[in-house]
């Protein structure tokens, strides 16, 4: 999508806020067992208001075959984390607020809340992530090093996750310019904790953001999911040696789901280390040795920094139906382990894009269905 100067579109964003009310209940709802982002979208577009779908919840989650009601997050525990988040100078930005990455607002799966420290300006600037190797090498630093400097010179805002190896190298080099640092945990538990003094030194000229809650230790089923938000929002992801199993890889495949460019920097066919990202190049990845062909292929994707990219409407899918007890044993029938897409449990099952939706929407909410990336659902 060309980004296009809208001034109209901007002052909307400007505007557009939650009171501190709307601001509690949306953090109670996508703070709840088993409300993840698109749930809570679900559930907003169907009740109409988070305490609405706060109220709600329970008795869906008993149709979806729930033996307990799932813990709904308290007001108290709401206000103390809100509290938590204000004396170490976060901000929690809602979808549709101003300083909301636009880019990032337009995948499936977008936080409803963002948690941000920093300079909240740098996330209306367009971004280009760069991930790589913890285990990287000194070249591959040195590499990733520059491309962060020549990037930042550009007009671009740098995004990586903080780990060691290249995201460290990349934040550190784009320090003047403006970098994001997205992380895994939540804002007072910076991991790994020998990047806690390179985390403020971004405070001054970029940011940190997290969609977790206060005191939230990172594990490691955190770090796909963080990895969705550095690919979301950026125009492009340039992976910088990547073993053939590694998380970069997992970014590079989220990039692509969410319709961003991937960027593969070559190495050494004798290195490990870059055995996945040549892989990503004979796939089609664009190769790069250097930031210019970079910035050949993202500047007329996302235009001149100062430009501000401008989202189509996305037509809401109606939630209006309820199911019957037939269609509910159907569609759990045709869930397994294996993910299974939306569109193929609506041919399959007979029943209505509607149906299959609060259906899935009432078994999530009982816990017994996870979402997968592209869309696709498994029974647990």
């Amino acid at each position: 999508m060309r980004a296009v100067r809208n001034p109209e579109a901007a002052a909307e964003r400007e505007s557009t806020g939650l009171s501190d009310d709307d601001r509690l209940d949306w953090l109670r709802l996508i703070r709840s067992d088993n409300v993840g982002p698109r749930t809570f979208q679900l559930l907003l577009r169907r009740y109409g208001s988070a305490r609405a779908a706060l109220g709600a919840v329970p008795e869906l989650a008993r149709r979806g075959g729930a033996s307990r009601a799932g813990r709904i997050c308290s007001r108290l525990d709401a206000e103390r984390e809100l509290k938590a988040a204000k004396m170490l100078g976060v901000r929690l930005v809602a979808l549709g607020e101003a300083h909301y990455p636009i880019r990032l607002s337009m995948i499936d799966d977008a936080p409803p809340l963002l948690a941000v420290r920093g300079r909240a300006a740098i996330l209306e600037m367009p971004m280009v992530a760069i991930v790589g190797s913890r285990n990287a090498s000194a070249a591959g630093m040195r590499f990733a090093e520059r491309l962060a400097h020549d990037l930042g010179k550009a007009g671009f805002a740098v995004v990586s996750g903080l780990a060691r190896g290249i995201d460290g190298a990349v934040h550190r080099a784009s320090l003047g310019s403006g970098t994001v640092a997205v992380l895994a945990g939540g804002q007072d538990c910076i991991y790994p904790p020998e990047h806690a003094t390179l985390a403020e030194a971004i405070l001054a000229d970029g940011a940190l953001i997290s969609e977790m809650p206060m005191g939230w230790e990172p594990r490691a089923r955190d770090f796909p999911r963080r990895n969705r938000l550095i690919s979301g929002l950026a125009g492009g992801v340039v992976i910088v040696e990547a073993a053939r199993r590694s998380g970069s890889l997992i970014t590079a495949r989220m990039a692509l789901e969410q319709g961003r460019e991937v960027f593969a920097v070559p190495g050494s066919p004798l290195d490990p280390r870059t055995e996945g990202s040549n892989d990503l190049i004979k796939q089609g990845a664009t190769l790069v040795t250097d930031a210019a062909d970079i910035v050949a292929v993202l500047r007329p994707i996302l235009g001149q920094p100062s430009e501000v990219a401008a989202a189509e409407p996305r037509t809401p899918p109606a939630l209006d139906a309820e199911p019957g007890n037939d269609e509910r044993v159907r569609i759990v029938d045709l869930l397994g382990p294996t993910p299974v897409s939306l569109d193929d449990l609506i041919r399959l099952s007979g029943s209505s894009p509607a149906v299959v939706r609060v259906a899935l929407l009432e078994l999530e909410l009982a816990g017994r269905i996870e979402r997968h990336g592209g869309g696709l659902v498994a029974r647990v």
